[in-house]
């Protein structure tokens, strides 16, 4: 019985450890930092390169170009040939990132270093 409370009280301390993850909402210079030159990998294996000068490239097979900037502490981009802006919170954890959109969608991702 003894062992069965050990193990139990251990498995609860481990599976809280893993599962507990500290997001952190990224804005201003920490925002920049999080994406400008990084490259992200997403759940999908779609992957996304934010150029210092603006141009980003997110490729699923095949290369799409965009732009993206802060604004308002939110990342934000746009995809020719439409000229209309979306934009994201972003937070990390770890190496992990995700997105939450307009209406609460969530796309995540991981560091690519």
């Amino acid at each position: 019985m003894r062992r069965i409370a050990l193990f139990s009280l251990i498995f609860a301390v481990v599976a809280g450890l893993v599962t507990a993850e500290s997001w952190q909402r990224k804005s201003g210079d920490n925002l920049r930092d999080a994406l400008e030159g990084r490259k992200i990998v997403y759940e999908n294996g779609a992957w996304q390169v934010f150029n210092p000068s603006g141009r980003t490239l997110y490729h699923a097979g095949r290369d799409s170009w965009g732009y993206w900037q802060i604004r308002d502490d939110e990342y934000c981009s746009s995809w020719p040939p439409s000229d209309l802006w979306t934009c994201y919170t972003v937070e990390v954890a770890g190496q992990k990132v995700r997105f939450i959109g307009p209406s609460d969608d969530v796309t995540q991702g991981r560091y690519d270093n």
